[in-house]
C-alpha cells in the first residue's frame, strides 16, 4: 500500500512522506498494527481528522475574487489516507454488489472512468438517433455537492440501503464525526474550525460516501422511466424522443421536480444556473423538435444549447466533434509553442517524455469518442501532432504528408486515427476479459456461428444492425467491427500487456503501409 499510495506531503504530516517510503520495513508494522486496533474498536484515529483545505480555482478564466469559483482541497495526514485506502479495499466490493449502488455510476469503480461513461452515454445517444429518435439530456449541477452530505442521513443509508451494521458502521461514524479544518494559503492558516457536515474532499473514502449518499438518484430516474448516469456529482439525465410524440417530456420534467425535491429534503440544492440542456441527433430529425426550446430546473428555465461540455469533452448538438477538435488543437499549439522555446535545452529522451505529458495526453484523452466523427476534425488533430513530432526531433516544417508519417514513424507514434482505433480495441478487451465497466460490457456479444465452422473458436463480435452513418458510430457497433477487424492472435492474447503489444505492433505496420 505504501508504495501505491501517492507520496505526496502535507501539512498534516507529523513524520515526513519521503521517510515512511524509505523506511517501509519499520513503518510498514507500526500502520499495520494501527490498521487492526482502528479496524477492530471501530474507531478513527482523532489524531488523523484535522484538515488542511487549500482552494483551488475551478476555472483559469473564473473571477478569484468570488469565493465560490474556488474548490475546497483537503490536505490530509498521509497515515490517515493510507487507513483509508485499507478500509477502501474492504469496504468497496461490498458497496458496489449491492442493488442499491447506481449502476450507471461511473466514479471510483474499477474498470470505469470518465471515457467508459461518455462511451456509454454516446452509445445511447447514436442508438436512439438510428431508430430516428433525437435525446433530450440535462445536466445538472449541484452546489458545494461534497460539502452538503448529512452524517446522519448518510449512516443511516449505509444501514438501511447497504447492509452496513456493527463494528464497520462505527468504524464509518468515527471517521465522520468529531472532523475540524482551517483554510491554508501561503504561509498563511485560518483558524481550526469544526466540520459537522460534508466530506473531505481530497479524502480517498470521500467519492465512494458521496456515491452512496446519492446513490437514490438511480431509482428516483428509473420510476419516471428517464435513462441517467452519474461520474462523482456530475449527474445526466436523458429522454430519447419521437417527433410525432413528445410525451416524453413530461416524463423527464416529472423527474427533475422529484430530484429537486429528494435534494432538498437530503440537505442538498440544485444550482440551475450552471445546469445545461441539449438536444442530441441528425440535422434532419432535430428541425422537426424546433418547439423544444427549454426544461425547467429548480423551477428556472434553461435553454437548449447549442453544445455541452460533460466531462471534459464538448459535445455538440450534431455530434460532429468540431468544438472539441478546436479546442483540443488550440490546447496543444500552446503547449507546442512554449515546448519549442526549451526544446534544445533538453535531451532526446527527455523531450520526447515532456511532449507526451504536456501535448499526447490531451490528444489521447477520451479520443475514443471521436470515432466515426468527420475526417477534417481528426486532420486537425493530426497537424497537432505532427507539429509536436518536428519539434520533438527538431526538424523544420515540411509540407509533403509522407515527411511527417516518416517523424511519426520515427518516434513510434500512432497517427491519431489509428490512437482512435487502438483505444476502442483496448476498451473491449478489457470489457470481454474482465467484464468492466459492466455496461460497456453488457453492450458486446461474442458471435455464435449456426453450425460448427473453423470461425467458432475466433473471438468474434456479433456486429448489430444500424440504418444510419450516424448510428454506427455507437459503442455497441464500432466495438465489434474494430475487434472483429484485429488478427486472430491478437483477439486470443491472455494478457493485457500482451494485448496492448501486440495491437500497437500491428496497428504501427498498418498505419505505415506506403500505398
Amino acid at each position: 500500500m505504501l508504495n501505491s499510495c501517492p507520496h505526496k506531503s502535507s501539512a498534516m504530516d507529523t513524520v515526513p512522506t519521503s521517510l515512511l517510503v524509505r523506511c517501509q520495513s519499520t513503518f510498514s508494522e507500526i500502520i499495520t498494527n494501527l490498521a487492526n486496533l482502528s479496524f477492530t474498536t471501530g474507531v478513527f484515529p482523532a489524531k488523523f481528522k484535522q484538515a488542511s483545505v487549500t482552494p483551488l480555482i475551478k476555472g483559469h478564466s473564473l473571477d478569484k475574487s468570488v469565493p465560490a469559483n474556488y474548490r475546497p482541497i483537503s490536505n490530509l495526514n498521509f497515515i490517515s489516507k493510507v487507513l483509508e485506502r485499507l478500509f477502501l479495499a474492504r469496504f468497496q466490493a461490498h458497496i458496489v454488489a449491492s442493488p442499491n449502488f447506481n449502476y450507471y455510476q461511473s466514479a471510483y469503480r474499477s474498470g470505469c472512468s470518465t471515457e467508459s461513461a461518455l462511451q456509454l452515454l454516446l452509445d445511447r445517444i447514436f442508438s436512439d438517433s438510428d431508430d430516428g429518435r433525437p435525446t433530450l439530456l440535462v445536466s445538472l449541477d449541484l452546489s458545494a455537492a461534497f460539502d452538503m452530505i448529512d452524517h446522519t442521513i448518510l449512516l443511516k443509508r449505509l444501514g438501511c440501503s447497504f447492509g452496513v451494521t456493527g463494528t464497520v458502521h462505527s468504524w464509518v461514524h468515527s471517521y465522520l464525526q468529531g472532523r475540524t479544518q482551517s483554510v491554508r494559503i501561503g504561509t498563511h492558516s485560518s483558524a481550526v474550525t469544526p466540520c459537522s457536515i460534508g466530506v473531505p474532499q481530497g479524502s480517498v473514502l470521500g467519492p465512494l460516501l458521496f456515491s452512496i449518499y446519492t446513490s437514490p438518484i438511480s431509482t428516483i430516474a428509473d420510476s419516471h422511466q428517464v435513462s441517467q448516469q452519474q461520474y462523482a456529482d456530475d449527474t445526466q439525465l436523458y429522454i430519447a424522443l419521437s417527433p410525432s410524440d413528445l410525451s416524453n417530456i413530461t416524463n423527464l420534467q416529472s423527474c427533475l421536480a422529484s430530484l429537486h425535491v429528494w435534494f432538498c429534503e437530503n440537505g442538498m440544492a440544485l444550482n440551475p444556473i450552471k445546469s445545461d440542456a441539449i438536444l442530441f441527433g441528425t440535422p434532419q430529425r432535430l428541425k422537426a423538435l424546433a418547439a423544444v426550446s427549454s426544461v425547467t430546473v429548480a423551477g428556472t428555465d434553461i435553454s437548449i444549447a447549442d453544445s455541452l461540455k460533460i466531462l471534459g469533452v464538448t459535445l455538440d448538438a450534431n455530434l460532429t466533434f468540431a468544438l472539441q477538435s478546436k479546442n483540443i488543437s488550440r490546447s496543444c499549439f500552446y503547449h507546442i509553442r512554449a515546448f519549442r522555446h526549451v526544446r534544445p535545452s533538453l535531451d532526446d529522451a527527455t523531450a520526447v517524455s515532456v511532449a507526451l505529458s504536456l501535448v499526447s495526453t490531451r490528444l489521447d484523452y477520451a479520443n475514443s469518442t471521436l470515432y466515426g466523427c468527420p475526417k477534417k476534425h481528426i486532420a486537425r488533430l493530426q497537424r497537432a501532432q505532427n507539429a509536436l513530432a518536428r519539434v520533438v526531433l527538431q526538424q523544420r516544417f515540411h509540407y509533403p504528408t509522407v515527411a511527417s508519417l516518416d517523424l511519426l514513424k520515427q518516434l513510434h507514434w500512432l497517427p491519431i486515427e489509428w490512437r482512435i482505433k487502438f483505444k476502442i480495441a483496448l476498451l473491449t478487451y478489457k470489457a470481454l476479459h474482465t467484464g468492466s465497466p459492466p455496461y460497456l460490457s453488457d453492450l458486446l456479444h461474442r458471435h455464435t456461428p449456426v453450425r460448427s465452422t473453423r470461425s467458432a473458436s475466433s473471438q468474434l463480435l456479433q456486429v448489430p444492425r444500424h440504418s444510419l452513418l450516424f448510428g454506427s458510430r455507437a459503442f455497441r457497433i464500432s466495438a465489434p467491427k474494430v475487434w472483429n477487424s484485429l488478427p486472430h492472435n491478437i483477439r486470443e492474447s491472455n494478457t493485457s500487456s500482451t494485448f496492448r503489444r501486440n495491437l500497437k505492433t500491428h496497428f504501427f505496420s498498418s498505419a505505415f503501409v506506403v500505398p
